[in-house]
C-alpha cells in the first residue's frame, strides 16, 4: 500500500504550484480591498491590472499542478559554471545575508545613505574584495546617487536617518 507522500516523491514543483496559487490569491484579495472612487472617465481604474496578474497567477498554479501531476518534471540545471555536487558557499552566503539585514535594521534610523553604504560595502566584502578603501568610496558614491536619484528622478524620498537636514 503506497502512502501520499510515495505518490508526490520527485514532485517538488508542485511545491512552486502551490506558492503561485497562493501569492496569486493574496494579490486578488489585497486588489478586491483597494479604495477606488467611482469614475465615469475611468472604465478600467486601478483595480484592474492586479485582478489580471491574480488571475494569471491562479492560472500558472494550476496548469502548472495539472502537469506536475501528468509527470512533467523540471529540467536539471545545465550551466556550465554551476557544480551541482557542490554544497552551498555559506561563507559568502551568510555574510551577504547579514549586509541585506543590517540594512533593513538601519535604514529608518540610520536613514538610506548609510545603510546603502553598509549593503553596497557588506556585499562586496562578502563577495570577495579585499580593496576597503575603493570599496567604501564607490558604496557611499552608489548610496548617494541612489538618494538623490530617486528624489530628483523619481519624486521619492528616502528616509535621511542622521543625515537630515545635512542632504
Amino acid at each position: 500500500m503506497s502512502s501520499p507522500a510515495t505518490g508526490l516523491k520527485g514532485r517538488a514543483e508542485l511545491g512552486v504550484a502551490l506558492l503561485l496559487g497562493v501569492v496569486g490569491v493574496l494579490v486578488f484579495l489585497d486588489a478586491n480591498g483597494l479604495v477606488t472612487p467611482y469614475s465615469k472617465s475611468d472604465p478600467v481604474g486601478p483595480k484592474t491590472v492586479p485582478f489580471i496578474v491574480a488571475g494569471l497567477l491562479v492560472v500558472c498554479a494550476v496548469l502548472l499542478a495539472i502537469n506536475v501531476l501528468r509527470g512533467g518534471r523540471g529540467e536539471a540545471e545545465g550551466g556550465e559554471d554551476v557544480d551541482l555536487a557542490h554544497p552551498a558557499d555559506w561563507k559568502t552566503v551568510l555574510p551577504l545575508a547579514g549586509a541585506f539585514l543590517l540594512n533593513i535594521l538601519l535604514i529608518d534610523w540610520a536613514g538610506w545613505v548609510i545603510s546603502g553604504t553598509v549593503l553596497f560595502w557588506g556585499s562586496v566584502l562578502a563577495l570577495g574584495s579585499r580593496r576597503y578603501i575603493r570599496d567604501g568610496l564607490i558604496s557611499v558614491a552608489l548610496s548617494l546617487l541612489t538618494f538623490y536619484g530617486f528624489y530628483l528622478g523619481l519624486g521619492i524620498a528616502l528616509p535621511a536617518g542622521l543625515l537630515e537636514g545635512i542632504l
